[in-house]
């Protein structure tokens, strides 16, 4: 097992890290893909097949047309996000917990930024973050390195593994790895065999164990 250091910082991804999404983002693409007359997905399949960013996977699904579907995507998600946003259990308290550990926390995320800051100011968690990074926010999105290195710009921190990376997803482990950061996946569902490419140093099935973790450095 990787030996751990105590954070300087984590950053986070968003959805389904901290805030439930998987129905939200299914009924947008599902919404998106009734306008093109195109196969609708199941949830099953929106978990399996939703990492990338809109610009990164659009082009691949859409084709010449992917710009259209980006904007229908973004009217359908604008239209029924809020309605649908809540906490990931012990989320909260999770954060009050860290920030009194005296971490610094940040987000990136493959959500466009400003729908991302505006979730974040409804839960009263924007204060928590030194920055929430979306994506088109840097020059490139997860799994690329340039948005951790947006979040942690102007901090005096930078990338290494003193800087956890907690998200859900492989799309998450993959982007720690790019930048040099310490990947953590922090789900219910362990791990299935074969799953990343590249493994988190630790999982965690909740979100208060990431406190406990931290706590133990």
């Amino acid at each position: 097992m990787t030996a751990l250091i105590r954070p300087r910082a984590i950053i986070f991804d968003w959805d389904n890290t901290l805030v439930e999404s998987w129905v939200c983002i299914r009924e947008s693409y599902n919404m998106t893909f009734r306008h093109f007359g195109m196969a609708e997905w199941s949830l099953a399949e929106t978990r399996e097949r939703v990492a990338a960013s809109m610009r990164d996977s659009f082009p691949a699904m859409f084709g010449e047309r992917w710009p259209e579907a980006r904007d229908v995507f973004t009217r359908s998600f604008e239209a029924i996000h809020l309605d649908y946003l809540n906490p990931l259990p012990g989320a909260g308290e999770m954060l009050d917990a860290l920030k009194g550990e005296g971490v610094l926390l940040a987000v990136v995320s493959n959500k466009r930024g400003g729908f991302l800051r505006k979730e974040a100011e409804i839960m009263g968690w924007a204060g928590h973050f030194v920055r929430l990074v979306g994506a088109d926010d840097a020059e490139a999105d997860k799994p690329a390195a340039a948005p951790v290195h947006l979040a942690l710009a102007g901090t005096g921190i930078a990338a290494g593994r003193d800087v956890w990376f907690v998200g859900d997803s492989p799309i998450d482990t993959h982007c720690a790895v790019n930048s040099g950061c310490t990947p953590i996946l922090m789900r219910p569902e362990s791990p299935a065999k074969g799953e990343f490419a590249h493994p988190p140093a630790r999982f965690l099935p909740a979100c208060m164990d990431l406190v406990h973790l931290v706590r133990e450095l």
